[in-house]
């Protein structure tokens, strides 16, 4: 499960909206000045990112919780979105080069066509397994607990 930390900043009902800082992996280093990724980190600042969710939990204003997100989903889902274009293209490329060699079709603009057309199918076929309940509820970010903040007590008196 992937954690990140978030604000309540309304209640309404079961519905909870929290917000949190979108952090960027940039900036970080000393070579920030000179990376194009450091530039672009410079030049949008951090922005912050609200959800509206459903909790269980009895929950108040400006309290620090905890979003899960199925890590193992996520996995999948960036395996079929960066895959299936990629093989949709590699296998139609193939297919559409070993009609031209075999002078079925007269010239190689028709293997690239069959490539684009591949990627492209390979890309609706993603878009298609995406969309499905099942995959969008295993997407979807729940609230896992509050997170309680530590006190430090420097004196204690009777």
């Amino acid at each position: 499960m992937i954690e990140e930390k978030a604000t309540v900043v309304d209640i309404d009902n079961d519905n909870v909206t929290v917000t949190s800082l979108i952090k960027s992996a940039c900036g970080g280093c000393q070579q920030v000045d000179n990376c194009g990724s450091g530039q672009v980190a410079k030049a949008f600042p951090q922005k912050k990112l609200t959800l509206t969710l459903k909790s269980p939990l009895a929950l108040e204003l400006g309290d620090n919780v905890i979003l899960g997100l199925n890590e193992s989903a996520l996995l999948q889902s960036a395996w079929q979105v960066y895959l299936w274009p990629l093989l949709g293209l590699i296998m139609a490329s193939w297919f559409g080069q070993w009609l031209v060699i075999n002078a079925v079709l007269p010239h190689e603009i028709f293997a690239i066509i069959f490539g684009i057309i591949g990627g492209f199918s390979g890309f609706l076929l993603a878009k298609k397994q995406q969309i499905k309940s099942a995959m969008c509820e295993k997407l979807a970010p729940k609230i896992l607990r509050r997170e309680y903040q530590n006190i430090a007590i420097t004196e204690i008196t009777d």
